[in-house]
């Protein structure tokens, strides 16, 4: 799908109209490359796999278009060059491996079209072959992220970490993600207004040429986890015209329909959700505990709801899997699915 020089808002416009009227996004990432082995307790979380693993990822991301995604998500959310610079690699390695990430996400896409173009059936084509449209997300995580200190769970940095402290340290992982040959950027788990507002900026200051996302996480379904109102944190990315899509991800999915909500009072923009499994994230253990009521039949339940509050993409985050994505698209596209 070509995006240069298209409008930004017609680009997602013509997307969803291309996909059916609402799109799939994939899901966790970190949990499928644990499920193949993987031990992801560092710093650089999934990120560590583009040193370690790229094949994997390759796959990963296969896995998920495979289940019905629309979106593939780069597995660059906490691959920043502090941190890469920080584990020994140089400016310039690490600034190849944020590159490499998208770049790993385009070839996998590109496989799953030649497959596609040559015969492959899709899961819900009842023989026929379909070739959905996808896009590659590049993915831009948190200050609170790189600092794997759990401070992303809580919007918390400290009155020293300002505007232009968050701008400084995004500024040149955006740059790279935006000429790396993805499709749009994803700005993921936004805990705080104050970096929505650096994000805007950044995407204003470097003239970026392509589109992106802005989506929030919230522990209450009220509020950003720092506590700003998700109303007033929309309003930014509302604002903000590369903006296409503004939403929620790792959030527990009974919190998302009345976000989507808040988001639709101040926003004609269109609404992405992808929340957790619905366990809870222990910082101080770096642990995914189990949540009352957490199962991906539950999850799943959810998305017509989801769809009838206004959202139009749909996927998952952490501790979702292929099978919840093959879910969700089953929701939303098969008639016969009740």
């Amino acid at each position: 799908m070509g995006l240069e020089g298209v409008e930004p808002s017609a680009l997602m416009r013509d997307f969803l109209a291309e996909c059916g009227g609402y799109a799939v996004v994939d899901g966790g990432f970190a949990t499928e490359l644990e499920r193949h082995g993987q031990d992801l307790n560092d710093p650089l979380w999934s990120a560590k796999c583009l040193i370690s693993s790229p094949q994997l990822v390759r796959r990963v991301h296969l896995d998920y278009l495979e289940a019905g995604a629309n979106v593939i998500i780069s597995a660059s959310y906490q691959a920043t060059i502090q941190g890469f610079e920080a584990k020994g690699l140089s400016h310039e390695e690490a600034e190849t491996l944020i590159k490499r990430s998208v770049e790993i996400a385009c070839e996998a896409r590109q496989i799953y079209l030649q497959r596609c173009a040559k015969g492959c059936r899709d899961f819900l084509g009842g023989g026929k072959t379909t070739q959905r449209p996808v896009l590659v997300a590049a993915s831009v995580g948190s200050y609170g992220a790189f600092l794997a200190d759990g401070s992303e769970y809580s919007g918390h940095y400290g009155d020293s970490v300002t505007l232009e402290t968050l701008k400084d340290f995004h500024r040149r992982r955006v740059q790279i993600l935006a000429n790396s040959g993805a499709d749009l950027v994803a700005f993921e788990t936004i805990p705080n207004k104050l970096e929505a507002q650096a994000y805007a900026e950044l995407l204003r200051e470097e003239n970026i040429s392509i589109p992106a996302w802005f989506s929030f996480t919230s522990k209450d379904g009220i509020n950003a986890v720092s506590g700003d109102s998700i109303a007033e944190c929309a309003n930014i990315a509302n604002s903000c015209n590369r903006v296409v899509a503004v939403g929620i991800n790792c959030t527990p999915p009974r919190l998302i329909h009345g976000l989507i909500l808040s988001i639709k009072k101040v926003t004609n923009k269109p609404v992405i959700i992808y929340p957790n499994s619905g366990e809870t994230y222990n910082a101080e253990t770096k642990q995914w505990e189990k949540s009352e009521g957490a199962t991906e039949e539950d999850f799943v339940s959810y998305v017509g709801k989801w769809r009838d509050a206004g959202a139009s993409l749909f996927g998952g985050c952490c501790r979702t899997t292929p099978n919840t994505i093959r879910a969700i698209s089953r929701a939303l596209f098969d008639k016969s699915f009740t």
